[in-house]
C-alpha cells in the first residue's frame, strides 16, 4: 500500500500539472481494514448506530460490497448524524457531522490518496490536517518570521463559518485540477451532497462540508490552497513594496508585513477575493496591529499604552527583550484558555470526588499532562506551576466536601499526595530545543 502512494507522490512532485485518471484501485480491502483498526474503540457511531466492533465483525462482507460499488460508481454515502458541541467561551454551539463507521473508514482511505497528491502542491506556510504540520509547527514558523525578518505589522484573520460556506462548484473544480478519476470525483461530490440528519429528518446540503469527517479536512485545505495560498504567493506578494509572510492553520491565518501600506492594500483585496468564493471574514477575530521589533518603541506614538499582542492557536504572542539581550517573540497560553481549562478540571474533580483516590489522581494527571504537552513552550513554567497549585488546593477542597465531618487538613493531604502524587510535568520544549524546532520548520 505504501509503495503505491509513494509512486503517486513522486509523480505529483515531478509534474505539477499531471491529472491522475486512475486512483480508485488504491482503495483496497487492506487499506480499509487498516483505517478501521486505527479508529478509537469508543468512536461515535453514525445514523446506523453501528459501533467499531460491529463493523470489524462484519468487515469481510461490507468491505467487498463497498469496493464493488465504488468501481461501479454506485456507492451512496449515508447522511451524517448532526450533533452540537459547545463552543469554548460562547453560548452558541458548534455543529459537527458524525459519519457512519464504514463511511468514515472510506473517507480516511480516500484522504490518504488525495494527500499523497496534494502534499506535493501545498505550500510550506500551510499547516493543519497534514502530516508533520501541527499547531506547534505553525507557531514555530510564525515566531521565526516575526523575530528574524522585517516585520512591523501583523494582520490576524479568521474565516466566518468556513466549513459551512464552502462552494461545492468551486471545490469540485479545484479537485479536478489534479484528480481525473471519475470514481473519486463522484465519491467527493456525493459526500458533499449527502446531507445531515437532525431529529430523524434529513436536510440537504447545497453548500459547505460537514465538519467532523476526515475528508472535510483535506477538502478544506485544497479549497484554501487555491483561494488563499496560491493567490498570496503568486499574485499578492510580488506586487508589495516590502516583505510579507503568510502562516495558515486550516481556516485561521496570520499575515506579516513590513509596511502598513502593503497591509491595508492586502486587507482590501482579501475581502474582494474571499467574496468571489463565498467566504467571509469574522469581524470579531480580524484586525491589523503593529507588531515587531519596533512596536514597543512606537506604541506611544500610535496611541497604545502598551504594545499590542497577537493571538494565534490559543497562544498570546508578545515581543520582549530576552534576558540574553536581543529582541524575540515569547508565547504564553491565552488567559481565556487557562481559565477554561481550570473550570473544566474543577468540574471533573467535583464529579469524581467520591471515586478511589488512585482514579482521581489518574484523571487529574492525565488532564494536566495534556495541557502541558500543548501549552508547554519555553518561558511558561510559572503558569504551569500556578495551575498545578490551584489544582492541588481545589482537590483538597473537594476531598474535604465528601462528608460533613470529612475535612482534610494539610498534614493529612500531604500524606495523600505522597501515595497519589500530582507531579510537575516537565515542559516538552526548552528554549534551545524550541529554537531548533522552529528553525527546522522554516
Amino acid at each position: 500500500m505504501k509503495i503505491g502512494l509513494e509512486r503517486i507522490a513522486e509523480k505529483s512532485r515531478l509534474d505539477c500539472n499531471l491529472r491522475f485518471t486512475s486512483l480508485a484501485h488504491h482503495i483496497t480491502g487492506e487499506r480499509l481494514a487498516k483505517n478501521l483498526n486505527l479508529m478509537k474503540s469508543g468512536t461515535g457511531s453514525g445514523i446506523d448506530k453501528e459501533s467499531k466492533f460491529e463493523a470489524q465483525r462484519s468487515f469481510n462482507t461490507w468491505s467487498k460490497e463497498m469496493i464493488i460499488a465504488i468501481h461501479r460508481k454506485g456507492y451512496k454515502p449515508p447522511p451524517v448524524r448532526r450533533v452540537f458541541i459547545p463552543k469554548p467561551g460562547k453560548v452558541e454551539k458548534r455543529p459537527i457531522g458524525v459519519p457512519t463507521v464504514r463511511d468514515r473508514c472510506l473517507q480516511r482511505s480516500v484522504s490518504e490518496v488525495l494527500s499523497a497528491i496534494y502534499e506535493q502542491d501545498f505550500l510550506k506556510f500551510s499547516f493543519g490536517g497534514r502530516h508533520n504540520r501541527s499547531a506547534h509547527h505553525a507557531l514555530g514558523y510564525l515566531t521565526q518570521r516575526i523575530s528574524n525578518r522585517k516585520v512591523s505589522w501583523v494582520y490576524e484573520a479568521d474565516l466566518k463559518n468556513f466549513f459551512g460556506s464552502l462552494d461545492h462548484g468551486w471545490l469540485e473544480k479545484f479537485v479536478s485540477h489534479r484528480v481525473g478519476d471519475p470514481r473519486i470525483l463522484t465519491l467527493i461530490k456525493r459526500w458533499l451532497k449527502a446531507g445531515v440528519m437532525i431529529d430523524d429528518k434529513k436536510e440537504s446540503s447545497e453548500v459547505g462540508s460537514p465538519q467532523g469527517g476526515s475528508i472535510s479536512v483535506v477538502l478544506s485545505n485544497i479549497y484554501l490552497h487555491y483561494v488563499l495560498d496560491l493567490w498570496f504567493s503568486k499574485v499578492v506578494k510580488p506586487r508589495l513594496k516590502g516583505e510579507a509572510y503568510l502562516c495558515r492553520y486550516l481556516d485561521d491565518f496570520v499575515v506579516c508585513f513590513q509596511y502598513k501600506s502593503d497591509a491595508t492594500r492586502f486587507e482590501r483585496s482579501l475581502k474582494h477575493r474571499l467574496s468571489k468564493f463565498s467566504l467571509e471574514l469574522e469581524p470579531s477575530k480580524t484586525r491589523l496591529i503593529p507588531f515587531g521589533k519596533f512596536s514597543a518603541r512606537d506604541a506611544n506614538e500610535r496611541g497604545y499604552k502598551k504594545p499590542p499582542v497577537v493571538s494565534f492557536l490559543g497562544f498570546t504572542l508578545y515581543g520582549t527583550r530576552l534576558p540574553w539581550g536581543y529582541w524575540g517573540v515569547v508565547l504564553k497560553p491565552q488567559s481565556s484558555r487557562v481559565s477554561r481549562f481550570l473550570n473544566r478540571l474543577k468540574e471533573v474533580m467535583r464529579w469524581n470526588r467520591h471515586l478511589p483516590l488512585r482514579e482521581q489522581a489518574k484523571a487529574i494527571n492525565s488532564r494536566l499532562r495534556g495541557f502541558v504537552n500543548y501549552f508547554g513552550l519555553p518561558m511558561t513554567s510559572g503558569i504551569h506551576r500556578a495551575i498545578r497549585n490551584v489544582c492541588i488546593r481545589y482537590w483538597r477542597k473537594m476531598l474535604s466536601s465528601r462528608s460533613q465531618s470529612g475535612r482534610i487538613n494539610w498534614d493529612r493531604f500531604n500524606k495523600i499526595l505522597e501515595f497519589h502524587p500530582i507531579p510537575y510535568n516537565k515542559l516538552p520544549f526548552t528554549y534551545d530545543k524550541w529554537i531548533s524546532f522552529s528553525v527546522s520548520v522554516n
